[in-house]
């Protein structure tokens, strides 16, 4: 079985804003990671910016 690939985001953001994430984070039970993940496809969907799925991203990872 092909592994997913997973790039690696690092960020400066104010003390406030990661709480609130990880508020957030915590009310839709998700971790911090795919909470900002969640947002930035909310983001760029509303935008109008594509962003290619999973399986899109990593065509030899076919899971099902």
């Amino acid at each position: 079985m092909a592994r997913t690939k997973i790039s690696t985001l690092n960020l400066r953001i104010e003390p406030g804003v990661k709480q609130a994430v990880r508020e957030a984070a915590a009310r839709e039970h998700r971790s911090v990671a795919n909470m900002v993940e969640m947002l930035i496809r909310r983001h760029c969907t509303e935008a109008g910016i594509a962003v290619p799925d999973r399986n899109e991203a990593n065509p030899g990872n076919r899971n099902g």
